[in-house]
């Protein structure tokens, strides 16, 4: 390239960006460009398409965490080329892995949290999934060692979060979910009992349930599997679905039994980028003991560079949101955790209260601390009578960026239709003020225009996990 040509391009680099010949016009949008861009012309593009999407700070349907300590992100920023599946490559990584392995498995009363076996996972739906498996494995091997047919494998649980139900379809399992009935929205003992065989690999109770994000009664369902093993000899053990409620219980309700204090609860696994407070998208899986994880399901690999376990159904990810989990632990230990969350709860209950004032509405979850997650749920008292639906509700608010979800709920209850809050870490209580300000403005409104036309539950903001 002649030197002149170089000097174009020099001068070419001070233009203003939206004054530049690339973006006089459209680039393709479903096929590569021919020729290469300015870096700041392309970021412009897709920085621009970016605006689009909704603000996550007021997106109160998610789970996960949307703010993040500035020191998360550089740490997040100086992991981006870790694999953290290379366990040569980056040792640090996999011991700083095998640290949280081991917080946890303390945290959640492990027997023998040094010596328990666990590992990362892209989010707590992989981890359910091993935890799954190795349900499936052990119930398995004993059923063979008995000679007894291993051709109906089945899994009882409450309503649960779309994970399970692809598990039960991915590996061939009788998916034996307990619908819900009247008031009854949770599992309860009776209800699993009336559903327990030989072939039920395990009862797996969710510590959050994700419609009412309430706690499932994990020691009242082990004291119930306890009788039956005793009356009966049927031993079925146990899986707690800890998503949410695995980074919440220890920290707010320490005396709330449901962990590996329960002797049949064999695996828990956990969102660490849900209430662990860690980025997208790191999950956990802990074993109550070493042997509770069949051999068979892990793998040795040796073509990264030295002999490395691997038992997870990802191979290559990222490690930041896994350092970032150790960093939290580190920064927040046992009592910042429990402030944050503390605050949180508090803010739920704020919410439910002010929102029943409101009138309409009849609160069926407002967020106590020993009873679910910091959230909260409620319906329309009289459809009929207000004219209006919660979609159109959910709706309104999505005209001030608020995402507020309203579903129906799981068999044997359709019928039943309620919105959600999730009130996670960077939810201010300043922020609930504004909310609830744009939630009486929409009331305002349905009052002011009574014939306003419902919208039909597939037009409106639906269920978001």
């Amino acid at each position: 390239m002649a030197l002149h040509e170089k000097d174009m391009i020099r001068e070419n680099l001070l233009d203003d960006v939206y004054a530049s010949a690339s973006l006089a016009h459209s680039l393709p949008k479903y096929r590569i460009p021919d020729t290469e861009q300015d870096p700041r012309h392309a970021y412009s593009v897709v920085h621009d398409e970016l605006m689009l999407d909704g603000n996550s700070r007021q997106n109160l349907a998610t789970f996960c965490q949307t703010w993040s300590e500035p020191e998360v992100h550089s740490l997040m920023d100086e992991c981006m080329d870790k694999n953290m599946i290379d366990k040569d490559e980056y040792p640090q990584t996999a011991e700083i892995e095998s640290r949280c392995v081991h917080m946890l498995a303390e945290l959640w009363n492990s027997p023998e949290a040094a010596n328990t076996i666990g590992c990362s996972t892209t989010g707590s739906s992989e981890a359910a999934m091993l935890a799954g498996l190795a349900m499936k494995w052990k119930w398995r091997a004993k059923r063979k060692a008995e000679a007894k047919s291993i051709d109906k494998p089945n899994m009882i649980c409450g309503p649960v979060q779309i994970c399970w139900h692809k598990f039960a379809r991915y590996w061939d399992i009788e998916l034996r979910e307990i619908p819900m009935e009247r008031d009854r929205l949770i599992m309860s003992p009776e209800e699993v009992l009336k559903r327990c065989d030989e072939n039920t690999i395990g009862v797996v109770p969710t510590l959050g349930v994700t419609f009412t994000c309430q706690y499932e009664p994990v020691k009242a369902v082990a004291d119930a599997l306890d009788k039956l093993q005793a009356d009966t000899g049927l031993d079925v053990p146990m899986h707690v679905d800890g998503a949410s409620g695995g980074f919440l219980a220890p920290f707010c309700s320490p005396d709330l039994v449901w962990d590996f204090r329960i002797p049949r609860v064999k695996s828990i696994n956990s969102s660490g980028h849900k209430f662990g407070l860690s980025p997208l998208g790191v999950g956990w899986v802990v074993w109550r003991e070493k042997e509770d994880l069949p051999e068979d399901l892990v793998f040795h690999v040796n073509y990264l560079g030295g002999d490395m376990i691997d038992f997870a159904l990802n191979f290559s990810r990222p490690g930041g949101s896994i350092v970032a989990q150790y960093y939290n632990f580190l920064r927040l230990g046992k009592d910042g955790y429990r402030k944050i969350h503390t605050a949180c709860y508090e803010t739920a209950e704020f919410l439910a209260n002010e929102i029943e004032k409101l009138g309409p509405f009849e609160i069926i979850y407002n967020g106590q601390m020993d009873a679910g997650i910091p959230a909260l749920c409620w319906k329309l008292k009289d459809q009929e009578a207000e004219g209006y639906t919660l979609y159109d509700f959910a709706n309104a608010l999505r005209s001030r960026g608020w995402q507020v979800p309203a579903y129906s709920m799981p068999a044997n209850r359709q019928d039943l239709v309620i919105q959600r809050i999730l009130v996670r870490h960077g939810v201010s209580r300043d922020l609930a003020v504004l909310l609830l300000k744009d939630m009486k403005r929409s009331l305002d409104f349905f009052e002011k225009h009574p014939d306003h036309a419902s919208l039909a539950a597939e037009e409106a903001s639906g269920f978001m996990h």
